[in-house]
């Protein structure tokens, strides 16, 4: 079974720093790519940012020059580097992982398919 399991958010002031964790499992072995989501109440999820297997890394304009995105392929775990906070980027942090075939350990056979932690709150005060 696939799981992500998002921390290390928490509660921050404006210009502060975070470090987000995104252990995943079930899918040893599997070609992935590993995407940060952020969202606010009434607004719709948004990308943040994104990281192949092979480490290539893409920022929404929001998150370029303060967040920076990492992987540990060895752990399955996903990193979000979060410095000079801003009040805005208050939201719910959510990892997403994209599973491609074959993947035997996640029964995916033919296409990809998308996996999506629960989420951890950041809230940034001015």
């Amino acid at each position: 079974q696939v799981q992500l399991a998002e921390s290390g958010g928490g509660s921050v002031q404006a210009g502060g720093s975070l470090r987000l964790s995104c252990a995943g499992s079930g899918y040893t072995n599997c070609r992935n790519d590993m995407e940060w989501y952020r969202q606010v109440p009434g607004k719709e999820r948004e990308f943040v940012s994104g990281i192949e297997r092979d480490g290539s890394t893409t920022y929404a304009d929001s998150a370029k020059g303060r967040f920076t995105i990492s992987r540990d392929n060895a752990k399955n775990t996903l990193y979000l580097r979060m410095n000079s906070l801003k009040p805005d980027d208050t939201a719910m942090y959510y990892c997403r992982a994209t599973l491609y075939s074959p993947c035997p350990a996640a029964f995916l056979w033919h296409g990809f398919s998308n996996y999506w932690g629960q989420g951890t709150q950041v809230t940034v005060s001015s």
